[in-house]
């Protein structure tokens, strides 16, 4: 193998390099209607929306993740109990709590970025 090979190789293997590379995602967040308070989530658990909790599609329920608005630079932790969202560009559904946190309510939809912070338990 040339070093030229070899410098590739390593430059590919150290961007992996065994780290942790945490899941990042970007895209629309929403929030729970109150319509939604007190009915059970996917997760089993109970919806309540002042919580810091979320909706995720893929995400295991019990991750946490830190949420942040790019407009403002505002994040919040929440934990995913729920399956969601249902729309075409969302990532997240937020508890009214988390919105509030980051400051969407009035948007009803943003742009956000996702980071797990701790994966969920086994």
């Amino acid at each position: 193998m040339t070093a030229l090979g070899l410098l590739a190789g390593s430059l590919l293997l150290g961007s992996c390099g065994g780290s942790k590379d945490a899941f990042t995602q970007s895209g629309g967040a929403s929030y729970y209607a109150d319509k939604f308070n007190g009915r059970k989530t996917a997760s089993g658990t109970t919806y309540r929306p002042n919580k810091l909790t979320a909706a995720h599609n893929t995400l295991p329920f019990g991750t946490v993740v830190r949420v942040t608005n790019p407009r403002n630079k505002r994040s919040v932790k929440v934990t995913v109990t729920d399956r969601g969202p249902h729309a075409k560009g969302r990532v997240i559904d937020l508890s009214r709590k988390a919105a509030r946190k980051i400051d969407i309510v009035d948007a009803g939809v943003a742009p956000v970025r996702l980071k797990v912070v701790r994966a969920a338990k086994r």
